[in-house]
């Protein structure tokens, strides 16, 4: 069984047990959140298609770590024949959640 749900406003394809990395909740490590916007649920050969959202369907997962942190990303800009050249570079502030189960 799987869903596509709407996450901070990323879709993500989740499954029981999965761990993901999402922009940053407003939540503390071992908190439950819930995910109400459920675009697509699969069960096997069922599948259910909201429109935009399916009826009852939910989300449930755990924060693992409300302060995880993505890869470097450097940002390197430079004009030719000037002698200008500048990097910079930044790393975004995730959230690590478990899914726990699809309802």
């Amino acid at each position: 069984m799987y869903a596509i749900v709407d996450i901070a406003g990323q879709q993500f394809k989740v499954e029981a047990g999965n761990e993901i990395f999402v922009h940053r909740l407003a939540a503390k490590n071992g908190e439950s959140v819930e995910f109400p916007k459920v675009l697509l649920v699969a069960d096997g050969e069922a599948v259910k298609v909201g429109a935009p959202y399916v009826e009852g369907a939910v989300v449930k997962a755990t924060v693992l770590d409300d302060s995880a942190r993505a890869d470097k990303v450097l940002v390197f800009k430079k004009i030719r024949r000037k002698g200008f050249q500048k990097l910079n570079g930044h790393r975004q502030k995730l959230t690590k959640i478990q899914i726990n189960a699809i309802a």
